[in-house]
């Protein structure tokens, strides 16, 4: 999950396993895609939203600076597949984006899904965006300074090199310690390495080595080429690696610390908001968000059920 700290002890204790580790040849089976030996291409699964059609009374809520220009600008960090990120012709694509699809749909507007850094979209969200849609953790930090909506509960998984050489037990954070570990950066992962790192080094312990990538698979990347002894990512994102390597990495450990992730609204537009929470429940509702999440192959029982403004994590 992207940008939410987690105690020291959690991983030690943590029994909140959402799934076991999963082959590449699951996920295979599940989305659909298809790989060369060793050359990680993959065949980027396509949400058919035919069907979606505007809603006037979820519609009619958005205020004129939004619709005005009938387009609805998200700024998403299109480096964490398969939320978010390139496809070979520099698409957006992902299960966030065909979110954001889709809710362009019911709210009766065209979408443009701008890249950019991650950590400059919420303070770019009421100017030069209209949502920011790229995996972001709810927290009472970000609360404070924009309004999230929920749709997904996403955990944090490990990623190993395939067949796990060197044996790793990462279920404890103590057997983190001394490891070199990525991540991309800015991420909640990052800040739970860290933690975890002092908490080696005040035990007596080797400290976390934690390398920081722009993208996260880049960090993969690192990791099949055995520059790292494992990376840690969103439960999601750590699945969805082992396509992305041609099954060079494999998952790790159980997916943990789960919670949830939201929308970006500026605060300052809660008349937005509310038609952003209403379009979503609509899709909850009709089906259409976990039609979405099947289709890039990630278990439907990550997807909520209720969209709620700003709820209390």
């Amino acid at each position: 999950m992207k940008r939410t700290p987690i105690a020291l002890a959690s991983v030690v204790t943590a029994a909140l396993a959402l799934s076991a580790c999963t082959s590449a040849a699951d996920l295979e089976a599940k989305n659909g895609s298809s790989q060369g030996p060793g050359t990680g291409a993959v065949t980027i699964p396509v949400y058919d939203s035919s069907k979606i059609t505007e809603q006037p009374e979820i519609s009619a809520l958005l205020p004129d600076s939004v619709k005005a220009d009938g387009k609805l600008t998200i700024g998403a960090s299109t480096d964490y597949a398969p939320a978010e990120f390139l496809d070979p012709a520099g698409n957006a694509v992902g299960y966030d984006v065909d979110l954001a699809k889709a809710l362009g749909k019911v709210l009766g507007l065209e979408v443009e899904v701008t890249t950019a850094q991650f950590d400059s979209i919420i303070p770019a969200v009421g100017t030069k965006y209209d949502l920011g849609i790229s995996s972001f953790t709810i927290t009472k930090e970000r609360q404070e300074s924009a309004t999230l909506i929920s749709y997904i509960n996403v955990g944090s998984q490990f990623n190993v090199p395939k067949g796990n050489p060197k044996q790793l037990d990462v279920s404890s954070s103590v057997n983190l310690c001394g490891l070199t570990i990525g991540v991309q950066t800015g991420t909640a992962q990052e800040e739970t390495l860290n933690g975890y790192s002092q908490g080696c080094q005040s035990t007596g312990h080797k400290p976390i080595q934690v390398k920081s990538y722009a993208a996260h698979s880049d960090a993969a990347t690192a990791l099949a080429g055995g520059a790292l002894d494992a990376t840690f990512s969103d439960s999601t994102v750590a699945g969805y690696a082992q396509l992305q390597t041609g099954g060079q990495v494999e998952t790790a450990g159980e997916v943990v610390d789960s919670a949830p992730q939201g929308v970006v609204v500026s605060a300052d537009d809660p008349a937005t908001a509310e038609a952003v929470q209403k379009a979503l429940q609509y899709l909850m509702d009709e089906g259409m968000w976990s039609e979405i999440l099947t289709t890039w192959g990630i278990d439907e029982s990550q997807a909520l059920n209720i969209a709620e403004i700003n709820p209390v994590v």
